[in-house]
């Protein structure tokens, strides 16, 4: 297969609401989308970044410059046969995972549609449909919040996680499990919380939630092992994860019950499917997390989420949680029962509206052979 051409657009979504989490407030989502054209067919992929180095050290800005600068000189007009071929071109660039992501993400995509398989069933994945979770951001008051899950109850959704930080964690926990005792709830406290915080964070174990999600720092894996001997939530790792490396240690440590995988943050889907694998051995059950993505982006969870070790319901909702109009066509809805399914088109799955991504694009950049 033939890289002919390589086209990047930087997107600016506005969102339906205010997403807010412990370390920002989001109105709108900056992220970049990769379409790789080759042989007559069209690839596509997400660079799920943020506009600012909130999560970790990348932005749209950072991801384009290595995607435009080192990533696509390396592959453009090169014949790729594998998606090892592909990973090993640019191996030598250090992190910047989401920038390698997006570029993998859409030659995923490509090798896919060249044999006419569902992109899920190319990834070996053997499920056609997947529950859906929601993730929901810090409101404004209690009544906003509460009313908020009410509405996602009333969709059937599989899971439930909110955001926390210091002030609003176990007063919003014990509101919602009074006020729905059984749903599947969990916490993400996105790295507010240091070791100083045990005896608060101990405090969650009343409430019996699925796990509690990055407490500790963002790059952290020995003081989540020392946490983790004081509580009986299960705790699950998110930004400390970036590497099959960082999860082995962090496996040994004993800092980690439950793993989030992103593809982004691992450096695409070859690196989520090696984590996925190891996890499975060493009994670590996994979840894909999500980064407020495109239907492009999303529909690459999905076939993800279709491997055998995601046992947990995931951050994969539809489309109109987060967005009024999508760049996908048709969009992502979840049926009465709060299951997503997976198209059997080739690749990802559903066409893209190209009016919408140029309504949305602030940039796009273009690199041919």
């Amino acid at each position: 297969m033939k890289i002919d051409q390589i086209e990047l657009y930087h997107l600016k979504l506005p969102l339906v609401t205010p997403f807010t989490t412990s370390f920002a407030r989001f109105e709108e989502k900056d992220t970049i989308i990769v379409k790789i054209l080759s042989d007559g067919l069209v690839g596509y992929g997400e660079s799920a970044c943020l506009g600012a180095p909130f999560y970790n050290e990348e932005t749209v800005g950072t991801c384009l410059h290595i995607q435009e600068d080192f990533i696509a000189p390396k592959i453009i007009g090169k014949e790729i046969s594998n998606i090892n071929q592909l990973v090993e071109s640019y191996s030598w660039i250090r992190k910047n995972n989401f920038a390698k992501a997006g570029i993998e993400m859409a030659v995923y995509d490509l090798f896919a549609k060249s044999i006419n398989v569902p992109l899920y069933q190319f990834l070996g994945g053997s499920k056609d449909e997947i529950t859906s979770g929601v993730s929901i951001g810090l409101k404004d008051s209690m009544p906003e919040l509460i009313d908020f899950v009410s509405q996602c109850v009333e969709k059937n959704f599989h899971r439930y996680k909110i955001k926390i930080k210091p002030g609003k964690d176990i007063d919003l926990v014990d509101a919602i499990r009074k006020e729905f005792p059984e749903i599947p709830l969990m916490v993400d406290a996105n790295s507010a919380y240091s070791l100083n915080d045990i005896a608060l964070i101990k405090e969650f174990d009343q409430y019996n939630l699925l796990m509690i999600e990055q407490p500790l720092g963002y790059d952290d894996i020995v003081d989540h092992g020392e946490l983790n001997k004081h509580i009986n939530t299960p705790l699950c790792l998110d930004e400390s994860i970036h590497s099959l490396d960082d999860l082995r240690k962090a496996i040994s440590l004993g800092s980690i019950d439950i793993l989030n995988i992103k593809p982004g943050r691992v450096g695409g889907v070859y690196y989520a499917i090696k984590m996925h694998d190891y996890a499975k051995e060493k009994g670590i059950p996994v979840w894909c997390g999500g980064m407020l993505e495109t239907g492009i982006g999303r529909a690459h969870n999905l076939a993800i989420s279709t491997l055998d070790n995601f046992t947990i319901t995931g951050d994969i909702g539809p489309t109109k949680n987060y967005y009024e109009h999508d760049i996908i066509d048709p969009e992502i809805i979840i049926n009465p029962s709060g299951k997503i399914e997976l198209s059997n088109l080739p690749g990802i799955g559903y066409d893209i509206d190209n009016d919408k991504l140029a309504d949305y694009s602030v940039k796009k950049v273009v690199i041919k052979s």
